[in-house]
């Protein structure tokens, strides 16, 4: 490989902390330079480059000495013809990506995609190519520019810093991914990715980071300077619904990449070094290639534009724009000049610290390195399932994972049918309760490596039948129970059993006092059969909880599903002050009083749920608040529409409240009683109908009732609240 060497006079390094402190800026958007439909700017290096030229005088001139040095050497070079590409450079690429568990949480596929389009785009793959205008068209004798293979191939590193053999992506959950810093994006992948934490250089791989916000851009990089050294933040950022053809993106927007590793490897845009285009003044401005006309940069595919006469220089004749250029803002890009690919391609050749090292890149050294020169073998055994929890006789879905050649299979399935299997992706059924472990061995054929994963699949017990209550007393730990599942993403304070509840002993409890904001904690069921239900269903349960400052807003959540898990409902939400008003700054331990305790009633498990493996979950989203209790889960059969019900004269009811008033969805209804007895609620339209009815089993101390009146046309009701003592009327209104 031929390799140039340059003097350079002053080759100072710009600190890193200046290019970290640059790249946490966020941009307000800026319509004009953002292409015709778009709601971010569609690049912002130039923009990047520029905080870092006001902040840093001497880089400015570092820069503009090396951009003057490379002009000078492709002059010299005379005319770039596809002879003097004697070998493919081949870069090692990492995904960073960043999620929040979002839409941002795109797909491993999406990424493959966006690198496929890549690596064809580099090599001149691509079937547009051949449509360019006239003007630029190989058909055409009389061309003077034709589309370019830059013989540039992008292969993913398979090998960390640290010699861990992965997939070339990366995955990290941090809430930097919305945050629109680019470097609180780095800090997050560099510090929590699921492969290796720490320094991935970046004169060593091309780090491509992608998040939900980037700060109002599409994406951006920084071109190879003296100044921004060879970190693992001189990279690309790119959002995610500019990555790839598919999933959150399209193929409309899928030359995002091709464009940003256009600018990586020391391209500007055809106008000039800004992100400005459409200024009658980038006439004046020049990209520093000279097959590419003189432009001032659309954001539309205007194939006709010529926005600057007299650019008779290279041309001899004044020449139209080149919209279809890649690093153009245009919607039909397509293609690399001669002279954008000899610039390139001098970056990658060109063995000077003060162009970062991306010579080293491209070494077979590196190449092997980082496990990117193309000797793949198997490396890890890796497998998901389609889910992990399911019901007696479902079937689970398995998908081989393992990494990077594989070509052989034995699963064995522990409680399964088959027990074993030699297909790349099986589908097994689990007939009897229980925990079971799942085992793969793959081969390439010459390596073999075997994953097991210990108490992988759950298979739930026999559903439970009406009436049911759970009371946690028979539990001295949630863990690794068939009765109930735990879901703690955080890895901290999780739902437990602890010895506080309501009139007895134990509850469940979760931690929250301490924790920071943003947790969530989930609780599952086993399966309750509903199938004979007639009439109506009521599900309730108790809880204990105290905001720890008055500005908390934690969240309740109650989900049900009809097929075991497969999909979740939302069927109730507290939050707020609506889940408790009362502060508490210290840990809140509830006592077994009933003022302790509030009792939730839901009789909205509508008969699409009276099925023989109905489920129910709690969620709890934490902000920073108190301690949360649950406790006497209870399911029983409420009043068959229109059948009296005998009510016992026990003890009065107060506090009577309904809202919200006028409703278009759930009416809460909330009072209080003395003692623990049945509520009957009547719903009756003006006429004096009855529409509906429910029986609550009310509990001592508070009781808040949500009844769905999604299925009531708009108007005036009249809500009869009856018990042993009498009735009391309400009027609600339905939207």
């Amino acid at each position: 490989m031929k390799k140039l060497i340059l003097s350079l006079v002053g080759t100072g390094v710009m600190t890193m902390g200046l290019f970290a402190q640059v790249n946490n800026h966020q941009h307000t958007f800026d319509p004009g330079n953002a292409r015709e439909g778009e709601t971010v700017e569609y690049c912002l290096t130039h923009k990047k480059q520029a905080e870092v030229f006001k902040n840093d005088p001497a880089a400015q001139q570092l820069h503009e000495q090396a951009q003057q040095q490379l002009k000078q050497y492709l002059q010299n070079a005379g005319p770039y013809s596809s002879e003097q590409k004697a070998t493919t450079y081949y870069i090692p690429v990492v995904f960073h990506l960043v999620h929040n568990n979002g839409n941002e949480f795109i797909s491993d596929e999406q990424i493959l995609d966006a690198f496929d389009i890549l690596n064809r785009d580099y090599d001149l793959q691509n079937a547009d190519a051949g449509n360019v205008v006239n003007a630029f068209n190989a058909s055409n004798p009389s061309a003077t520019s034709i589309p370019t293979d830059a013989d540039i191939q992008f292969r993913l590193a398979t090998t960390a810093p640290n010699g861990t053999c992965f997939t070339g992506i990366t995955h990290t959950v941090s809430s930097a991914s919305t945050s629109g810093s680019g470097s609180a994006i780095y800090s997050a992948a560099k510090n929590g990715n699921d492969v290796y934490q720490g320094e991935w250089p970046g004169d060593e791989y091309l780090n491509i980071f992608i998040a939900g916000d980037i700060g109002g851009a599409a994406g951006y990089t920084y071109t190879p300077s003296p100044w921004a050294g060879t970190g693992m933040n001189n990279g690309i950022w790119i959002l995610h619904n500019y990555v790839g053809s598919i999933g959150t993106s399209s193929p409309g927007v899928s030359r995002a990449l091709t464009h940003e590793v256009g600018h990586w490897l020391n391209l500007d845009h055809p106008w000039g070094g800004t992100n400005n285009p459409g200024l009658a003044s980038n006439c004046n401005d020049d990209d520093g290639v000279d097959d590419t006309p003189d432009c001032i940069g659309v954001t539309s595919c205007s194939l006709a534009s010529n926005t600057c006469t007299g650019d008779n220089g290279y041309w001899g004749f004044d020449q139209i724009d080149q919209v279809e250029n890649y690093m153009d803002y245009s919607y039909c890009s397509k293609m690399f000049s001669p002279g954008q690919v000899a610039r390139m391609r001098f970056t990658l050749e060109t063995n000077q610290s003060y162009y970062q090292n991306r010579d080293n890149l491209i070494t077979a050294a590196n190449l092997a390195a980082t496990g990117a020169d193309g000797n793949l073998y198997l490396c890890k055994a890796e497998f998901s399932a389609s889910k992990t929890t399911v019901c007696a006789g479902d079937q689970v879905q398995f998908t081989d994972e393992s990494f990077n050649v594989v070509n052989g299979w034995s699963w064995t399935f522990n409680g399964g049918t088959p027990s074993t299997s030699g297909v790349q992706d099986p589908v097994v059924t689990y007939n009897t309760p229980g925990i079971y472990e799942v085992t793969l061995q793959s081969t390439d054929g010459t390596n073999s490596d075997t994953e097991t994963k210990t108490g992988y699949i759950t298979v739930l017990p026999a559903s439970q039948t009406l009436p049911f209550l759970e009371p946690f007393e028979s539990f001295t730990t949630l863990n690794n129970l068939l009765e109930w599942t735990v879901f703690n993403p955080g890895n901290n304070a999780q739902f437990e059993i602890t010895n506080v509840g309501h009139q007895s002993g134990k509850s469940a409890k979760l931690a929250n006092y301490g924790q920071p904001a943003g947790n969530i904690d989930e609780l599952e069921s086993a399966p309750v059969d509903l199938s004979g239900v007639t009439g109506s269903v009521t599900m309730s349960f108790r809880y204990s909880y105290r905001l720890r400052t008055s500005g908390n807003d934690e969240w309740l959540k109650v989900f049900v599903t009809n097929d075991c898990g497969d999909s979740w409902v939302q069927r109730k939400t507290l939050h707020g002050t609506i889940l408790d008003p009362n502060v508490l700054s210290t840990a809140w331990t509830p006592t077994m009083n009933a003022a302790d305790w509030t009792t939730v009633h839901m009789t909205n498990v509508t008969s699409a749920y009276w099925v023989d493996n109905f489920r129910y979950k709690f969620r709890f989203e934490s902000d920073g608040g108190n301690n949360f209790y649950l406790d006497n889960i209870n399911i029983y059969l409420g009043a068959p529409s229109n059948d009296p019900v005998g009510l016992d004269e026990i003890g009065s009811i107060n506090g009577i409240k309904v809202y919200p008033n006028p409703t278009d969805n759930d009416l809460n209804i909330e009072f209080a009683v003395s003692n623990s007895q049945t509520v009957v609620l009547n719903v009756q339209d003006v006429s004096g109908k009855q529409v509906m009815q429910n029986l609550i089993q009310a509990n001592e101390g508070s009781n808040l009732v949500m009844m769905d009146t999604k299925e009531l046309a708009s108007g005036v009701y009249f809500l009869k609240v009856q018990t042993g003592n009498g009735e009391e009327t309400i009027q609600f209104v339905v939207k």
